[in-house]
């Protein structure tokens, strides 16, 4: 996905620095991610989702809040209402690109930060929340041994995460003062909570809490065993995938022009995750994931790139023999194939060391053929055309975009 790197102005005046992810093909919708308390723009969940929602043509824009990540400013002088202040700031740096956001999206601290500016963004349709509290206040417990400190001396260093900050007492006064109740019951948009049952960070008491607050329409999705901040790729694709799934919906994707998100005819392929080997492939509203096993340095969510060869092979096949058994109307009920592919020494080569592909197809037929009937389909699937393919030479162009 093509990310482009800009800043805008914070609450405060500070300059505050964001990547837009855009989609490769029609900009149909924009996205506006709020990352967790003392993260960044940049964790893995964020560049996830970001990443499966500009697939499908959805624009993001993730920032980091003042004094956070590459942002400038002083962390101790922020707070709940001035991370709110940073969410309407990076609306309007939106709106001044002709690109208004539709979807809101915030995790843990982020999310009730958007819950709390939903009200004063007119083009939001839809809001998701990834382990949010229900009670902002509730953040207080991550340096609660710091609470007299910061009472008496105004400021404490915390340890968050393994990393030093500094906390005020603006941060936990207005935290503090801080409800949500009645912007979920007036948020005017479609809701979507996700969170983690085994979530220790925020309670998975929360999510029921922003949800009975909400009123319709309205989803809960859990994210089973994940931890607060979705650390596992795995975790993070399904989060992504979900809010791919369900945002489509409220946002009315379907109903556009072109929802797909490359020219027809073409196959895209895009990098996943620049760290491993996945790779999401799209074709017009279809999508599927390419990727390497574990042992190969991959994170084995989707087919190899053989493996994609081979089931093309095998659906082309399947594909050809109920073509023609219907043309025919004999009774098939039903084929399989089963496909392995191997290198193999090409006895006939004029390098003795020269390999050929080999793919061997299992072809098996159900219902109450004839054995004249069953030999001519097995004829039948040398002309699936991808056989064909496989079978004769190919040329393959190359440039660079």
């Amino acid at each position: 996905m093509p990310t482009e790197k800009l800043t805008f102005s914070g609450h405060a005046g500070d300059t505050l620095a964001a990547r837009l992810d855009l989609p490769q093909g029609p900009h149909l919708a924009t996205a506006l991610f709020a990352h967790c308390f003392t993260c960044s723009k940049d964790i893995t969940a964020a560049r996830r989702i970001a990443a499966r929602l500009s697939s499908l043509g959805i624009a993001v824009l993730r920032f980091d809040f003042t004094g956070l990540g590459h942002s400038e400013g002083e962390f101790e002088n922020t707070n709940f209402t001035s991370n709110v202040q940073d969410l309407l700031a990076a609306c309007a740096a939106l709106e001044n690109r002709g690109m208004p956001p539709t979807l809101l999206i915030g995790h843990s601290l982020g999310g009730a930060a958007v819950l709390k500016a939903a009200a004063q963004m007119p083009e939001i349709k839809a809001v998701v929340t990834i382990g949010a509290p229900f009670d902002p206040a509730h953040v207080t417990h991550n340096f609660a041994a710091a609470l007299p400190e910061i009472a008496q001396h105004g400021v404490a260093e915390v340890s968050l995460g393994g990393r030093p900050f500094r906390i005020g007492q603006s941060f936990v006064e207005d935290i503090t003062q801080t409800a949500l109740t009645d912007c979920i019951n007036k948020l005017g948009a479609a809701l979507l909570v996700l969170h983690a049952p085994r979530d220790t960070t925020v309670g998975i008491e929360n999510a029921q809490q922003i949800f009975t607050a909400a009123k319709h329409p309205k989803s809960f999705v859990t994210l089973d065993d994940a931890d607060h901040l979705i650390t596992n790729p795995n975790d993070a694709e399904y989060a992504a995938e979900v809010i791919a799934a369900w945002s489509k919906r409220y946002l009315k994707l379907e109903t556009a022009e072109k929802p797909d998100t490359a020219p027809e005819g073409v196959m895209r392929v895009t990098e996943a995750d620049a760290n491993g080997f996945l790779q999401d492939v799209q074709s017009g509203p279809h999508h599927v994931l390419a990727d390497e096993p574990a042992k190969y340095g991959g994170t084995n969510k989707g087919l190899t790139p053989y493996g994609l060869v081979s089931a093309g092979l095998g659906a082309c096949t399947s594909m050809t023999i109920r073509m023609y058994a219907r043309r025919k109307g004999w009774p098939l009920e039903g084929v399989s194939v089963d496909i392995t592919h191997a290198k193999e020494h090409a006895a006939d080569a004029a390098d003795p060391g020269a390999k050929v592909d080999h793919f061997e197809r299992l072809i098996r037929l159900t219902g109450e053929l004839s054995d004249e009937q069953r030999a001519r389909l097995l004829e039948i699937a040398d002309k699936c055309p991808v056989h064909r393919t496989l079978e004769r030479s190919s040329t393959i162009g190359t440039k660079l975009a």
